[in-house]
């Protein structure tokens, strides 16, 4: 049922949708004070992204009014205009100006009888996705074309409640973008945070206020850690009843806090090595890339079963396993995978780890804050992570009602 004042329509009626311009490769500038080339290379499901721009000379700018780009434009990339994280469509920022428009990319633009900033909800929305997915063409490079754009069917509101509704949803889009930003500069303090402190160049107080002198010392791993391995967890043994929690795979080491609380295992299998506390974990193959395997997860409980294809670190001395986690995980993280071998299936041994040096502090205090610090780091950017979850839903929830016209907004 349409909605009353509503009617079925398709974009072709209501965008000016162009298509760019075939520049030659031969003329490409190497200035960077240039133009640049808007390809379907630089968008991207979360925005413009201008790694690797090609760019043409500024004097021949003029000469192509008819692709240059504006504030509030839509793009959509049409080869491959969906991948895993989403659609390829973006809008122009001013920060992005000036560019030019290549072919393969479609421009979009509202006409009078459609509110602009009702695009970016459209092309945000569930529907034009699968809209998408039905009608790109499967070849070797899957790809729409500016008709299937013009064909997408969508009920449309009057202009009044056009404009509203897109009030609304852009205020939600505001506060998704303050959230972005708040979780972008968190990761980025907590990632200087680690570069400090992980390495010694900051070095926070103790119990009594004063700060940590002690030189840090050099160790090797195996000075460290006795090394073991997990065993073979069948799935046919898992159950969602029991004494015993388990990590499968090496694979869901990342998952631990999330798996360890839903996935049991019964205790009389025999199968799995139990965790002592302040075991740390490494998976120990892959199926992608050696820096998937540098990534280390300390167990803060004992009993929970360790499956296979994990490297277990027991340490032989008193320690921070949270501390000597983010050291592994962030500081060693490249040094580590280059010791893991293989090219379908990469492998990571024990005995390749053995040998590996860590500079660490000798008070296990400090160990302990610096691990604590960086704990709170993470919480705080869980949290907003969760925030960001939250929003995304409850936007996309009220964008399924606004948009069918099955929830109705007042209009002045």
């Amino acid at each position: 049922m349409v909605p009353n004042g509503w009617k079925h329509s398709t974009f072709d009626k209501h965008i000016d949708c162009l298509t760019g311009f075939a520049f030659k490769s031969s003329e490409y500038s190497e200035n960077s004070n240039d133009i640049k080339l808007l390809r379907g290379d630089n968008i991207s499901p979360i925005g413009l992204r201008w790694e690797g721009v090609k760019l043409w000379p500024v004097e021949k700018y003029d000469e192509l009014k008819t692709y240059h780009l504006k504030e509030g434009d839509f793009v959509i990339a049409m080869d491959r205009t969906w991948v895993s994280k989403g659609l390829k469509v973006a809008e122009v920022k001013s920060s992005d100006l000036p560019c030019l428009l290549v072919q393969r990319v479609a421009r979009i633009r509202a006409k009078k009888n459609l509110e602009q900033a009702l695009l970016k909800q459209y092309f945000s929305g569930h529907r034009f996705e699968q809209y998408v997915k039905s009608v790109q063409t499967a070849t070797a490079v899957p790809h729409i074309s500016p008709t299937d754009i013009k064909e997408f069917p969508f009920l449309l509101p009057p202009i009044p409640e056009q404009k509203k509704i897109a009030q609304i949803l852009s205020t939600w889009d505001q506060a998704i973008t303050i959230t972005e930003q708040l979780l972008a500069n968190s990761q980025q303090q907590k990632k200087a945070l680690m570069q400090q402190l992980l390495t010694g160049k900051k070095r926070l107080h103790d119990q009594n206020g004063q700060p940590f002198t002690d030189e840090w010392k050099e160790k090797s791993l195996e000075d460290i850690f006795s090394f073991k391995k997990g065993k073979g967890l069948s799935k046919g043994m898992v159950v969602e009843s029991g004494s015993n929690k388990c990590v499968l795979y090496g694979e869901l080491y990342t998952k631990y806090s999330e798996v360890i609380s839903a996935v049991i295992s019964r205790t009389e299998s025999g199968d799995g090595t139990p965790s002592k506390v302040g075991d740390i974990l490494i998976p120990s193959s892959t199926t992608t890339s050696g820096v998937d395997l540098a990534n280390a997860t300390a167990i803060l409980e004992c009993d929970v079963l360790l499956g296979g294809d994990i490297n277990i670190l027991r340490p032989k001395v008193s320690m921070s396993s949270v501390f000597m986690a983010h050291v592994l995980t962030h500081i060693k993280k490249h040094e580590i995978a280059s010791r893991a071998q293989g090219i379908t299936i990469i492998h990571l041994y024990g005995s390749d780890l053995k040998g590996l040096k860590v500079q660490i502090p000798p008070v296990v205090e400090e160990q302990q804050k610096i691990a604590a610090v960086l704990t709170a780091a993470d919480n705080e950017i869980d949290t907003l992570k969760h925030k960001l979850d939250h929003l995304k839903q409850e936007k996309k929830a009220l964008m399924q009602q606004l948009l069918t016209g099955k929830r109705r907004v007042l209009v002045n």
